[in-house]
């Protein structure tokens, strides 16, 4: 019987899987440009070698991510380097200052095709593990803070938001003020543009050479 996959686990195949793609000549993916279509093959590819090795628990997808048990709860998400960013479905206004409610696990890669044998190497040069306590957006969650830190009041709060366009009428932003003074929110490491979907930008984690609480760097090129 295969074993039940954890989060340690997802994080040790999620390595694995890197280094073992970048070894092969994948005539599959030999000159696309789209990468949607890179991104989905990269997810289902992955799936398919997890589902060889572990007894996935399933729960309820209505989040809509790709491995939604409570013991998991994450989302993949595949960007190439030259642009690393993805979409995510918006459901609540706080989840910029709160964090999106699940993990990510992302994969940034770098598409090397090769014109001689009409085949492409997926680089992966970087992958990264964050928990869903810091899938929040970076400068709003820095400055929140701040001002929390300075002494700053319910108004001041929603002052900042309201000036930061957080998508939420008044009511909502005088219930997020509360709770951000009553509960603070950890420091998240996301760039989270507001849309009808959010768009996430993991640059900064792809940059980020400190350790940080909740960010497992599973592959990282910088130096």
């Amino acid at each position: 019987m295969k074993p039940l996959l954890s989060v340690e686990n997802l994080i040790s195949e999620a390595y694995i899987f890197c280094q073992n793609e970048k070894i092969i000549d994948n005539k599959l993916l030999y000159g696309i440009t789209d990468g949607k279509a890179v991104g989905t093959y990269i997810e289902q590819k992955f799936s398919k070698y997890l589902l060889e090795k572990y007894t996935l628990k399933v729960g309820s997808s209505a989040l809509g991510i790709d491995l939604p048990s409570d013991d998991i709860l994450t989302d993949i998400k595949v960007t190439s380097v030259k642009q690393p960013q993805s979409s995510s479905p918006f459901r609540d206004a706080k989840q910029k200052i709160f964090g999106l409610g699940y993990n990510l696990l992302v994969f940034v890669y770098d598409k090397k095709d090769n014109l001689q044998n009409q085949t492409t190497i997926l680089d992966f040069v970087s992958c990264s593990f964050i928990e869903k306590e810091r899938t929040a957006d970076y400068s709003t969650t820095f400055r929140l803070r701040q001002m929390v830190e300075d002494g700053a009041n319910e108004e001041d709060i929603v002052g900042y938001l309201t000036d930061r366009n957080i998508p939420a009428d008044e009511i909502a932003l005088y219930n997020l003020a509360k709770q951000i003074l009553e509960n603070p929110p950890l420091q998240g490491y996301l760039t989270i543009s507001n849309a009808l979907q959010w768009r996430l930008q993991y640059q900064r984690v792809v940059d980020l050479n400190i350790a940080v609480e909740g960010i497992h760097k599973i592959i990282d090129k910088n130096p």
